[in-house]
């Protein structure tokens, strides 16, 4: 590891610094990537200690530069752990390496490390009339015709020949068979043989609310939209582990990685385990222990060892060994 080089996922980067000269200094960050621009760090220290974050230069930057929302945390191990926080930036448009500069008048000494989280990343629209986020334009990864789709989306979104039934926790929606049953082969099989759904034209589905069985079909369909997608995605996790329809499955998966916080952090461990999503479940341990969140959310997680799995429990003190033997 060299005192350049920054470690990242989708949304967190840190640069660990092991030592500052005393007297002026200055010190840049090897290129990392988030999103699409490759970004810098930079350390300057004379009276004050001077941090900044900027994207590299490029005709990427010229045309459409981040409007960056973000966390930044300075977290030193000199005489215990100290954290200095800077206000949450939000919606902030970089272009060159002085558009955002924090001084720390706090001198700081030994070791340290530089935590920067991306809240978010839009471009403004050719038009320039609104931004849209980076992390949202292409959810899924569909080619379909756009005619194709918009047809059969409408069959369920005007219920045109509907032939099944759907009963959710607290409402009804129609559907076909034939999407269904192409669509997943758990359905095709209630279809296929003799069980009640095929007598009865009824599929109970009572572990999951209405708004997300509506985002389930439309997916199935292929007409979601983003926002539904967002909203409901770990029932349509368990729906599409559920029901077998593993794009959904992995959509979901990728889906999930990209906005990996303290809140839901331990929550995604979980169910990383529970429905086996190995990346989410790297990603998770490794937001906690090698980037250190754990101490973040110290509370939350001795309510997590004595609820969750013991298997899981002991993965996470793997890593937590894994990364100790390391330093």
């Amino acid at each position: 590891m060299t005192d350049h080089r920054v470690d990242t996922t989708a949304r967190l980067a840190q640069w660990r610094i092991d030592t500052l000269a005393s007297s002026s200094t200055y010190r840049k960050s090897d290129p990392f990537k988030i999103g699409k621009w490759n970004w810098r760090l930079v350390v300057e220290k004379n009276r004050n200690l001077l941090i900044k974050l900027y994207p590299e230069i490029s005709s990427l930057n010229k045309e459409s530069p981040p409007i960056a929302s973000f966390i930044i945390q300075v977290v030193c191990s000199l005489g215990g752990r100290k954290t200095f926080v800077h206000p949450e930036i939000r919606d902030k448009q970089l272009k060159s390496n002085g558009d955002f500069v924090w001084a720390i008048e706090v001198p700081l000494g030994g070791k340290f490390i530089i935590d920067v989280e991306f809240l978010d990343l839009k471009t403004l629209s050719p038009n320039g009339s609104e931004s849209c986020s980076v992390w949202t334009e292409h959810f899924t990864h569909k080619d379909f015709q756009a005619t194709t789709l918009s047809s059969i989306g409408k069959m369920l979104s005007e219920s045109i020949h509907t032939d099944i039934i759907i009963n959710t926790s607290n409402g009804s929606v129609g559907a076909h068979r034939a999407i269904l049953a192409a669509r997943s082969p758990v359905f095709k099989s209630m279809f296929s043989h003799d069980l009640k759904e095929k007598e009865m034209s009824v599929i109970n589905i009572s572990d999951m609310s209405i708004e997300a069985c509506q985002a389930f079909l439309s997916y199935i369909y292929g007409n979601i939209i983003d926002q539904h997608f967002l909203t409901h995605r770990l029932e349509l996790l368990r729906a599409a582990d559920k029901y077998d329809v593993t794009d959904l499955k992995e959509a979901c998966h990728e889906s999930l990685l990209d906005d990996i916080d303290t809140n839901n952090v331990l929550e995604r461990l979980q169910n990383a385990s529970l429905y086996r999503l190995p990346k989410l479940k790297i990603c998770c341990m490794q937001y906690l222990v090698r980037f250190g969140k754990i101490f973040d959310i110290l509370e939350e997680f001795t309510g997590f060892i004595q609820s969750a799995d013991r298997e899981l429990i002991g993965e996470v003190f793997n890593e937590v060994l894994s990364v100790w033997k390391g330093f």
